[in-house]
């Protein structure tokens, strides 16, 4: 399941420029409507860990008191520090600090499509393989819980469901996953969306 992952992301990049990449993959009246103002730039870390029953992806829920997306399902990461940082960088960064695994521990394989997000961020997903021997050690500042979400509930068909909500006055899809007792929802459902399409590319 990996492997051909490995191979399909191989020749992909990170944005040129974050914030356009990801608004210009919208049809251009809803961009327009939604994201007048450029985008905060911002990068996730897609993990993948290979566990007993199978292949899995690293989640974690945020605590309560943050000021962006308290208590949502995310991924690893967070905004740029400078117009120099890579998505990269950010991710990696982002990543030691929030959950403890050191870089070389991750194995990146390329990056996911850009994702403009309506609280105003353009978010770049870097993907990558988790090396044994990592340690987790979660940031109570933000990090409430570690979690993985195992890649064969991701790939059932039934796992992420369509909506439709109402955001600056525009009818918008919107997916969310249920798995135990979180609800994956927003930003999160959507790049877990985009993983699957991948994967599902690969099969």
């Amino acid at each position: 399941m990996i492997d051909p992952l490995i191979t399909a992301l191989k020749g992909s990049r990170p944005p040129e420029n974050l914030s356009r990449e990801a608004v210009a993959r919208l049809p251009p009246d809803l961009a327009a409507q939604l994201f007048p103002a450029p985008l905060i730039p911002a990068a996730v870390l897609v993990a993948l860990v290979a566990g007993e029953d199978g292949w899995e992806v690293l989640l974690t829920r945020r605590t309560d008191d943050l000021r962006d997306h308290p208590g949502q399902i995310s991924f690893p990461g967070g905004r740029l520090k400078s117009c120099t940082e890579s998505p990269l960088a950010a991710a990696l960064r982002e990543t030691q600090e929030e959950v403890g695994i050191a870089p070389e521990f991750i194995k990146v394989i390329g990056y996911l499509p850009p994702h403009a997000i309506v609280t105003g961020f353009a978010v770049s997903p870097v993907v990558a393989v988790l090396r044994p021997g990592f340690t987790l050690n979660a940031d109570p500042r933000e990090v409430a819980e570690i979690f993985r979400l195992p890649l064969t509930r991701l790939l059932d068909p039934a796992s992420l469901v369509r909506s439709e909500r109402v955001v600056r006055g525009v009818l918008v899809p919107v997916y969310a996953c249920q798995f135990g007792p979180h609800n994956i929802w927003g930003a999160t459902a959507q790049i877990l969306k985009s993983l699957r399409e991948a994967l599902n590319e690969t099969r």
